[in-house]
Order: C-alpha cells, then structure tokens, then sequence
C-alpha cells in the first residue's frame, strides 16, 4: 500500500507490507511490534535517545489524558477540518505520544484521508503508534521530514520544533499550517508559584517564508487540579522541568490543587 512516507536514504516513495516500509530502491524499514517505524538515519541523530525522554512523556501522557486540553484539541479538530479536502492528506509535526494526533487522524479518515506524524522521540512514538492506528507514525525529525515536495493539505505543529523551510517544502500550495503557541499568561499560576518574578510570554503574530499568516485563533480555559501528581505531571511536561530550581519544585510539590489558566494561540497560516 502506497504511504505519505519517502525513503530518508534515496527519497523513494516507501510503500507499507504487512511488516515493513519498503521503497523501489530496495531499502526497507521494519514496523515496529507497536505499529511504528523508524525512519531516523543513525548518521542523523545527535545523541543516543533524542527528543523527549521517557519520564517527559509519561509526565505529558499522565496530564493530557485527564481531558485538561480538550478545548484546544477540539478547536485543532475543527480548523482542521474546514481546511482538509475530501481525502486529503494531514501530517501532524511532532507528534509526541499522539493524544492531538488521535482525533485528528480520526476526523481525517472520516473525509477519506491520510494521516502520518512524526517525532524524535521513540518512547512517545511507541505511545502515539498504539493510540493512532488510523494514522502512520515515524520516528524522525521535523528539520527532515520524510515525505515529498507538495505532499500534505494541512501541518499542525502543537508545541513543537518550528521547522517553518521544511514546512513549506511538504505543503502543497494553498495547504494549510496550524502552528499552536502559547499565549501570554499560560500557565500563570503554575509559573508563580515556581517563579519570584514570573514573566508573560511575548505575543507576537510572525509570517515565515513560503507563507501568509491568515489569523490567530484564541483558546483558553480555567481548570483546577486537585491530585498532587496532576499538578506534578503538568509541571513534568513542560520546558520548565528542566531549569527550575530545586526549591523551587518542592514548593510545588506542597500544593494540595492549583488553579490553572491555559492559553493558547492557533496561527493559521497558508502555503503560498
């Protein structure tokens, strides 16, 4: 069966067999016994576990699974959706362990469509891979994707790497790039108890070659965790797991709940 995938030696479309990913020049990639495949050269890795490691994303599995983001994943969903022609292809950059990527590759089958993702991290695509057995899921990375020129009708990018060249390069023209970023007061709270001097993040609204920002869509949503190992597993997830101070996490680790504002920004952009 013919899939979105390219061969990461030659660049040959890599067709699926019942075990493997093979392409007309005879190289051929194993699926793994959870369903995925990895098409990372070793000659491109730049450590021996890239992307997130294992606790990161038990961290983000445990968090996401408690439904704290649906409103984000449903606005995903549905600007997906008014983009995506009948049967058309969606590639998910980034993937992580596949919580977005699994109602995007089910309302993409629904319209007769291909979904693929794609992530660095081999414990989160181990996840994503049993999650999202509508969808193909690789281990590579996002600076060199394997899949052609022009061969995707809509890029989500949902808190990953910003690769926006090698974006450009697979969107068709016309196709459609959902690139989800913070708003300025995520997770304020969180970062005031962890923070003397916490800091709003910069909003601003950029246009990257090969593109036209269209707008920026608003999600936000107030929630109250209260299970110390939610509010650690939010923490564990973010960027902020791995610089805070010591002190600083065991104050957090006191906190019986906390109230959280999630914001978010969806900018929509289209492939000139």
């Amino acid at each position: 069966m013919k899939s979105l995938f390219s061969c990461p030696i030659c660049g040959e479309n890599l067709h699926r067999e019942e075990k493997r990913y093979a392409c007309p020049g005879g190289h051929s990639f194993d699926l793994a016994r959870e369903g995925y495949v990895n098409l990372l050269p070793a000659n491109r890795q730049h450590s021996k576990a890239p992307g997130d490691d294992k606790a990161m994303t038990d961290a983000r599995t445990r968090f996401l699974d408690g439904g704290w983001y649906a409103p984000l994943r449903a606005a995903l969903v549905e600007l997906a959706e008014k983009a995506l022609p009948q049967g058309g292809t969606l590639l998910d950059a980034g993937c992580g362990e596949g919580w977005y990527t699994a109602a995007l590759s089910e309302m993409v089958k629904a319209r007769g469509g291909q979904t693929v993702g794609v992530d660095l991290s081999k414990p989160a695509v181990k996840r994503a891979a049993r999650r999202c057995p509508a969808a193909g899921i690789a281990v590579a990375s996002v600076y060199r994707l394997p899949l052609a020129d022009a061969s995707v009708d809509v890029l989500v990018d949902c808190f990953s790497p910003l690769a926006a060249a090698e974006f450009a390069r697979t969107l068709r023209p016309g196709g459609v790039f959902l690139y989800v970023v913070p708003g300025p007061r995520h997770l304020w709270e969180l970062k005031e108890l962890l923070y003397e001097k916490p800091y709003e993040n910069e909003e601003k609204e950029e246009t990257y070659p090969g593109f036209s920002l269209e707008r920026a869509v608003p999600v936000e949503s107030v929630f109250t965790l209260t299970r110390k190992e939610d509010v650690m597993a939010l923490f564990g997830m973010t960027p902020y797991a791995w610089k805070t101070p010591r002190e600083a996490v065991e104050r957090l680790a006191q906190a019986e709940e906390l109230t959280v504002t999630a914001q978010f920004r969806i900018h929509t952009l289209r492939r000139k």
